[in-house]
């Protein structure tokens, strides 16, 4: 059994949850109101591979079960490199100012129901991808949900 480390580890996936006409879902972070973003997460182990991190971080925080059917989970092969919000250093090793990020898709039903983390988020919404490019506050998740329309449900393999 692994034990969970006592900071976050600077490892963490973008999952942009999406429908087949691409809307995408876009969650309202409780402890920054007026924060957009698609759901994210850190690995909570080294060993812990991306994927599982990324079924495990939407079950978590959308209630949404990424291997159900009627969904596709695609690994974008897309990393992103970013430093780190001052705000949010302290959950992270003394001296840890940067995270990997790597991205995935997620498309879903539509009318997929949402049951939000209360302790993560507050609110959500259901935005076409051009205006959930607008509403993000990050950089790098506004960026992933653009490519949105090359990759689509299959993950740009079909």
């Amino acid at each position: 059994m692994s034990v969970l480390a006592p900071y976050k580890m600077p490892q963490s996936v973008l999952v942009v949850i999406h429908t087949p006409a691409l809307d995408v879902l876009l969650l309202e972070r409780a402890d920054a109101p007026g924060f957009w973003q698609s759901v994210t997460g850190a690995k909570q182990t080294p060993d812990e591979s991306w994927e599982h991190t990324a079924v495990r971080e939407v079950a978590e925080e959308t209630g949404i079960d990424a291997r159900a059917g009627g969904c596709v989970l695609s690994d974008w092969g897309l990393e992103n490199v970013y430093e780190i919000y001052p705000r949010w250093r302290h959950r992270y090793a003394p001296g840890v100012t940067h995270n990997t990020e790597h991205v995935f898709g997620l498309c879903v039903p539509a009318g997929t129901p949402v049951r939000l983390a209360p302790r993560e988020h507050i609110a959500y919404q259901w935005l076409p991808w051009r205006e959930a490019v607008q509403r993000c506050f990050s950089p790098s998740n506004a960026e992933a949900i653009a490519w949105l329309p090359r990759l689509g449900c299959d993950g740009g393999t079909g």
